[in-house]
């Protein structure tokens, strides 16, 4: 079979993508790839590659992005929002028009997408042909009791809850009825035909079911199937200096922020390197998208140890505990690898996240980035490495994920009708 997989959005909303691809890839199935330009180097096969835009990430990584997930006023923060959207518009618009053109070439018999790709929703409608959405997140489109949206993250009532589900589907089929007018052809399906399809499809949440159950009300197209890592070690071995770092400490902090930024990444950088040289903690700092930065003073002290990327497989399974942005990948492969987590979420989805960890008992609840400070800081990273209650439980959360082969199950759904 020939299979499409599309996703935009940042690395952790790709790697899923990736991970499934290699599965249908290992099964002798056709696969095809089409993901912002930025992450062309995770396709490691020879499977076709069709680039999206570049211009989705450069605007979460532009001034305004920074100040969307960093420390700023509300007022900031809305007027940032407000230029994005406008910005937004016609990067949307091209988008749409790259997926259009994408599908048409590659001519799929199956595309697996997450929401973000709109396309995919309007092109199954057309030719009659299944389409299969893709979650790494939990609380989407489909209501779980004592949760809101996962856009909204609060708990509010289970009527209020619920409506939130309904708000968001609601702006989502009115997404995807608007972006029709983008496309070359002339196209028009209704708001009912959009929602029907919408509810009818297959939808793959791709979590542990450890830290995550599937509610007994959701209909059979639902499936939460696991999380699926991908072997990261292709050409990368550690350097002399590292294993020392790790040799020399018994007790190691791992601190990432991952693919996210913030307009106060050096102030931000400053107050943690400081609190942790303070406290003489032993910590390897991984700089990556730039939301950390190296900063000269800290680059000798004999606590801190700095890396510009690192596959997180392997330094998790060797450090005792992880301070990082709560994207769900990191989550994910923070309570396999049995590190106690303290989660500092920046957008969205993360502050889920940060709650679940909590709720779980493999961590403390952390705070937000933009209400990051020493004073709240401390008895958090204090907490998260003294409190052996985290590793007990993260320990037999590890060992329940070590032992999930979900692999076949997520064949099976994505090919039965």
């Amino acid at each position: 079979m020939k299979i499409l997989l599309t996703s935009i959005g940042t690395r952790g909303d790709i790697e899923p993508f990736v991970a499934i691809g290699e599965i249908l890839n290992k099964e002798g199935h056709e696969v095809a790839y089409s993901f912002p330009e930025q992450f062309k180097s995770l396709i490691t096969d020879k499977s076709n590659y069709h680039p999206l835009s570049e211009k989705a990430i450069e605007l979460i990584e532009s001034k305004d992005g920074r100040i969307v997930m960093g420390k700023a006023s509300l007022f900031h923060k809305l007027r940032a929002l407000f230029r994005l959207y406008i910005k937004s518009l016609q990067v949307n618009r091209i988008l749409m028009q790259q997926q259009y053109e994408i599908v048409e070439y590659e001519n799929p018999d199956l595309i697996i997408h997450n929401v973000k790709c709109i396309y995919p929703f309007l092109w199954g409608l057309k030719h009659a042909k299944q389409t299969i959405l893709v979650s790494p997140v939990p609380y989407f489109i489909y209501y779980v009791s004592g949760h809101s949206h996962i856009g909204f993250n609060k708990n509010f009532g289970s009527l209020i809850n619920s409506l939130t589900y309904k708000l968001s589907n609601f702006g989502l089929i009115k997404t995807i009825n608007v972006s029709q007018k983008y496309l070359p052809q002339d196209q028009k399906f209704s708001k009912t035909e959009i929602k029907n399809t919408l509810f009818q499809k297959k939808l793959i949440y791709t979590i542990s079911p450890s830290i995550f159950q599937r509610p007994d009300n959701w209909p059979e197209n639902v499936q939460v199937l696991g999380y699926h890592e991908r072997d990261k070690m292709n050409d990368w071995t550690p350097n002399l200096t590292i294993l020392e770092f790790l040799s020399k400490y018994p007790k190691v902090l791992f601190l990432t922020f991952g693919s996210m930024v913030n307009s106060h990444s050096e102030e931000n950088s400053e107050l943690i390197y400081a609190l942790l040289v303070r406290l003489e903690i032993p910590t390897i700092i991984n700089t990556a998208a730039g939301g950390l930065i190296k900063i000269r003073k800290y680059a000798t002290t004999e606590h801190l140890h700095f890396v510009e990327h690192i596959p997180y497989n392997w330094i998790l399974s060797r450090v005792y505990a992880v301070i990082h942005h709560g994207g769900s990948g990191t989550t994910h492969l923070a309570l396999k690898y049995a590190c106690p987590t303290l989660i500092i979420p920046h957008i969205i989805d993360q502050f889920g996240w940060n709650k679940l960890v909590h709720k779980l008992g493999v961590g403390p609840k952390g705070i937000s980035i933009n209400k990051l400070s020493a004073k709240r800081l401390k008895p958090l990273i204090c907490d998260l490495l003294q409190n052996k209650k985290y590793k007990r439980k993260v320990d037999d959360i590890s060992f329940k994920m070590r032992n999930e082969h979900y692999e076949e199950r997520l064949s099976r759904f994505i090919f039965n009708n």
